[in-house]
C-alpha cells in the first residue's frame, strides 16, 4: 500500500532544502560571480577551478570529505560544536557546495556578457560601483540570474549521492526524494518509486521546458 505520509514528508523536506539552497547560493554566489568575471587574476583561476569542481567530481567523493569536515572529529568538532552531518544544516552545506557551479557559471557568464562598456557608461553619470551593480549589471545580467536560479533549485531537488552521504535516511530530518526512491526500491515497494520517480520526471521535463520558455522570451525582449 502507498504510505503517502512518507511521501509527502520526503516531498516537505526536498522542497524545503531546495529553497533554502537555492537562496543562499544566489547569496553567495552572486558577488562570488561577480568577482569571476571582472578578475583575471591566477587566484581568481584557482577559485573558478575550485567552483566548478563538483561538476565532474563523483558525489560520493565530495560527499565524503563533506561527512568527514562537518562531523565529530571535523570542524565543528575543533571549534566544539555538534556535528552537522546526518542533519538538515549538514544538509544544506553539501547542496550548497555541491550546487555551487550550477548558480555561479550561468550568473558569472552573464556578468561577462554584459561587458565593460554600460559599466562605462554609468560612471560617466556620476554612478558609484554599488550604483553600477545593482542598477546596471544585474538587470543587463537577469538571464543568468533566472538560468542559475532554475538550475538551482532543480539541481538541489535531484541531488542523491552527495545527500546520501552526509545526510542519510533519517526520516522528517534527512529523507528527501531521491533517498527514498532508493530506499522503496532496495524494499521492493516498487508502487511508491514508480509515483515519486514519476513525478521527478515530468519536474525534470518542466524545468528544461521553463528554462527553453524563458530564454527566449529573454532573448526576444533583449534591445
Amino acid at each position: 500500500m502507498i504510505d503517502t505520509g512518507d511521501i509527502f514528508s520526503a516531498l516537505t523536506l526536498t522542497l524545503e532544502l531546495a529553497i533554502v539552497t537555492t537562496l543562499v547560493l544566489l547569496v553567495l554566489g552572486t558577488p562570488l560571480a561577480w568577482w569571476l568575471a571582472r578578475s583575471r587574476s591566477l587566484v581568481s583561476d584557482m577559485v573558478g577551478t575550485l567552483v566548478a569542481l563538483p561538476l565532474v567530481m563523483p558525489p560520493t567523493v565530495l560527499g565524503f570529505y563533506l561527512l568527514i569536515g562537518l562531523g565529530p572529529s571535523g570542524l565543528g568538532g575543533a571549534f566544539g560544536l555538534r556535528s552537522l552531518a546526518f542533519s538538515f544544516p549538514g544538509l544544506v552545506i553539501g547542496s550548497v557546495v555541491y550546487s555551487l557551479p550550477f548558480v555561479v557559471q550561468p550568473i558569472r557568464g552573464a556578468f561577462e556578457a554584459v561587458g565593460d562598456r554600460p559599466l562605462e557608461v554609468a560612471a560617466t553619470l556620476r554612478a558609484s560601483p554599488l550604483d553600477r551593480f545593482f542598477t546596471v549589471a544585474v538587470p543587463l545580467a537577469r538571464s543568468g540570474f533566472l538560468t542559475g536560479t532554475v538550475l538551482g533549485f532543480a539541481h538541489t531537488v535531484g541531488e542523491f549521492g552527495v545527500v546520501l552521504m552526509i545526510g542519510g535516511n533519517i526520516p522528517g530530518e534527512t529523507r528527501v526524494l531521491s533517498i527514498a526512491i532508493f530506499d522503496y526500491v532496495e524494499q521492493l515497494r516498487f508502487a511508491d518509486a514508480h509515483i515519486v520517480a514519476g513525478g521527478m520526471l515530468v519536474f525534470s521535463f518542466l524545468v528544461i521546458l521553463a528554462m527553453s520558455r524563458i530564454g527566449r522570451r529573454i532573448g526576444e525582449v533583449r534591445p
